[in-house]
This record gives C-alpha cells, sequence and structure tokens, in this order.
C-alpha cells in the first residue's frame, strides 16, 4: 500500500503468515505492507490511518468490526488460525516469530524445490503454515534421509506428502483448507 510502511511484512497486519501463503510463494502478492502491498486490505487502509505499523493488536480498539467472520473460511491460508498467530506473535515477540517463518519459508521452499511433483503446493504450504518448526524440521529431515536421492520425483512428493500429512494427523491438525462455497457459507473439510 502507498506510504506505508510495515516493520515486520513477513506477516500480516492480521496475523497471517504471508510468508508461507502460495501467492508470496508464487510472486503474485507482497502481502499488505509497504510499497506494492495490497491496495485493496480494509485492515491496511486503517492501520495505515492510525499510524500502527506492525500488527492489528496494537491497536487499542483490536478486535474491532474488521475481524468479524474473518476466520470463517479460508483464502489461499488458515485464516482460522489468525487469532492464535496474534497471540504468539505477542508471546514471542515480532522479531523471533519472523525467525521462525523465515526456517519455515526456507523449509518450505525447498520442499516446493526438490520434493514436488506439480501436485503439492497448498499441501506443502499448508503444512508449513499449520505444523509447528520443531515438527516440520523434524519431518522433512527424517523423510530427505530415508528416501533415495534417486528416487522419481512422484515418488518422493508422496512420500514427503504422506509423512507431513501424518504428522498432522498424529497433533489433530488439518491439511486441507475451508474453502467457502457460493451462496452456502462455510465448507467443512
Amino acid at each position: 500500500m502507498k506510504d506505508f510502511d510495515r516493520v515486520h511484512p513477513q506477516a500480516a497486519l492480521c496475523g497471517l503468515n504471508c510468508l508461507l501463503c502460495p501467492l508470496n510463494v508464487g510472486g503474485y502478492c507482497p502481502g499488505c505492507g509497504g510499497g506494492a502491498g495490497n491496495q485493496g486490505c480494509p485492515r491496511a487502509r486503517c492501520a495505515r490511518d492510525r499510524g500502527i505499523t506492525d500488527f492489528c493488536f496494537q491497536c487499542g480498539q483490536y478486535p474491532c468490526a474488521l475481524y468479524d467472520h474473518s476466520s470463517d473460511y479460508d483464502s489461499f491460508v488458515p485464516t482460522g488460525q489468525m487469532e492464535e498467530d496474534m497471540r504468539r506473535i505477542q508471546e514471542l515477540g515480532a522479531e523471533a516469530y519472523v525467525r521462525a517463518l523465515e526456517e519455515k519459508r526456507v523449509i518450505l521452499d525447498t520442499l516446493l524445490a526438490e520434493w514436488n511433483d506439480g501436485r503439492r503446493k497448498s499441501l506443502y504450504c499448508t503444512a508449513a503454515y499449520r505444523l509447528e518448526l520443531d515438527v516440520l524440521r523434524t519431518v522433512t529431515s527424517q523423510v530427505q534421509a530415508a528416501v533415495p536421492g534417486d528416487m522419481p520425483v512422484r515418488e518422493r512428493a508422496a512420500r514427503m506428502a504422506a509423512a507431513l500429512q501424518a504428522a498432522a494427523d498424529t497433533r489433530g491438525i488439518t491439511l486441507k483448507l475451508n474453502k467457502k462455497v457460493k451462496g452456502k457459507g462455510r465448507k467443512q473439510t
């Protein structure tokens, strides 16, 4: 957004993890802060007008009407985690939170470059988003060590996807996004 520079654009004002979003990964969205950021985001306009340069929780009116129904369904990332992510940013501090996001992004970039058969981007982005960093690190390291480098990419991708899904299932985490069905409200996964 013009005339609006954020301190930590790796995570959105609302707590969404921009670095792990498929649109950001693909270079299609710069997020809500700085220069060419999402020009239409009402939260970014509000934050700019109120002088908030990091996260909405810094505003005395948070949570406000801009957050009503914002987590009813997912967009490209799990919006249902916004409040939890905002709490984690407050608990850890923005610097530590962003460092963890950046490490998750390195893992995600490796998954997409070396373990993707062209059909796993959404799964890998969602796994990087929802799984804790230590779990993501452990699972990907174990699969990388167990799978021969000459295995066809389709099989490699299937093994990585299965391992990430198993880790998520063990923790009661879903790796499917809750997409809005046109005219029907929230779709259940």
